[in-house]
């Protein structure tokens, strides 16, 4: 009977707990505390911040690898994998990103920037996080060429590409590099604001720039189908990304494919989004997280993200010297892709200054080239070190 009973203990969970899974459990409640009372991007931090609590529980087993036997030339399954473990492979893979990015296109207005094609410059200076934060990691000693590409693509402020980047690169990672990403997207309003008020005078935050030009439907089908066939040419591996995110866009914009359209920004979105929060959260176990490269990971996540708002805020002021246009530098700061948060991050600032400023169109230009830079980055460092 005594023996029943122990081996009944051996079989829970409990006694299988250690320290690393108990701070992992406490990580995963802190994420779900931040996302559900606090509001920071919780469709995507519920999901990941659960699949991490699944992950660390002793003895469930949900990502855990299948049993495989070969006998007489044949494969079998002994024993099946874990249900997460099938669901990482959208990711492992290279199919979930790409995913989000076909609903994302089909949920983007790219009015703003094809409207004021200068704004392209600003998404494209954002960016310079990505490789500044890319050199720091290689000069830590701590990573590798292709785990410092993984890292610096956090700058990009750009979920699924960090991902798509993190599964090629440097899977091992991915669980850090995911939750860096996403968290520090949750803190845009927060860490924006105090970079764009220290590059900036108030007179600068306080400049009213002139409506944007009317857009045809005609000049919406061609973008997509142009800048498709342009950045796959140039940066080939960055094909994938950018035509997905390209495709979704003409179902918004040509009109004649209103049901593919709703089912890109809506059903298939939100079910990608689900498999994907809960499969990248399972990568954050005790073993891989809790490490001092973890740290160095959160560390530089934010150094790229500081950088790449600084970066176009600063191109911004140069461009509003150099023009006769008045620009205002803190539409500079929604270069980087948190899309549409960094937009509405400017025109809340710009407003404090000046009541009647509306910044948002302005600020969506930067944001929008920002989600094309991302992916192109990920495509140059995916072609230079995959």
């Amino acid at each position: 009977m005594l023996s029943a009973i122990f081996d009944f203990i051996q079989n829970t969970g409990f006694y299988g707990m250690t320290l690393s899974t108990i701070i992992m459990i406490l990580v995963a409640c802190l994420l779900v505390y931040l996302a559900v009372v606090k509001g920071f991007e919780p469709l995507l931090l519920v999901p990941i911040a659960f699949g991490m609590l699944l992950t660390n529980l002793p003895m469930a087993g949900l990502m855990a690898k299948p049993v495989m036997e070969i006998k007489d030339n044949l494969v079998t399954t002994v024993q099946p994998g874990g249900l997460i473990y099938y669901l990482f492979q959208g990711n492992h893979l290279g199919i979930f990103p790409p995913l989000i990015f076909l609903g994302v296109g089909a949920m983007t207005d790219f009015g703003p920037l094809i409207a004021n094609p200068r704004s392209l410059l600003l998404g494209a200076a954002a960016q310079f996080g990505i490789f500044m934060t890319f050199a720091g990691a290689i000069l830590s000693g701590l990573f590798t060429a292709q785990e410092a590409a993984s890292i610096g693509i956090i700058g990009g402020a750009d979920g699924p590409t960090a991902i798509f980047l993190s599964s090629k690169l440097s899977p091992h990672l991915l669980g850090p590099i995911a939750v860096a990403a996403y968290s520090y997207m949750a803190l845009v309003p927060i860490i924006q604001p105090p970079i764009m008020k220290f590059l900036t005078t108030k007179e600068e935050r306080a400049i009213k720039m002139e409506q944007l030009r009317n857009v045809s439907k005609k000049e919406k089908i061609i973008f997509p189908i142009i800048v498709t066939i342009v950045v796959s040419l140039i940066v080939p591996p960055a094909a994938t990304l950018v035509g997905m995110l390209m495709l979704g866009n003409l179902f918004r914009e040509c009109g004649v494919v209103g049901r593919l359209e709703d089912t890109a920004k809506n059903a298939l979105i939100n079910i990608i989004t689900i498999f994907l929060g809960i499969s990248v959260g399972a990568k954050a176990t005790g073993e891989e997280f809790l490490r001092v490269e973890t740290l160095a990971i959160l560390g530089l996540g934010i150094v790229a993200f500081g950088v790449g708002t600084a970066a176009g805020i600063l191109l911004a002021k140069l461009m509003n010297k150099l023009t006769n246009l008045d620009i205002n530098p803190l539409i500079g700061s929604a270069g980087v892709s948190a899309v549409p948060m960094a937009a509405r991050v400017s025109q809340v600032v710009g407003q404090k200054e000046n009541p009647s400023n509306f910044l948002l169109m302005h600020a969506m230009g930067p944001n929008v080239s920002g989600v094309i830079g991302s992916a192109v980055s990920a495509g140059v460092l995916l072609s230079l070190f995959g």
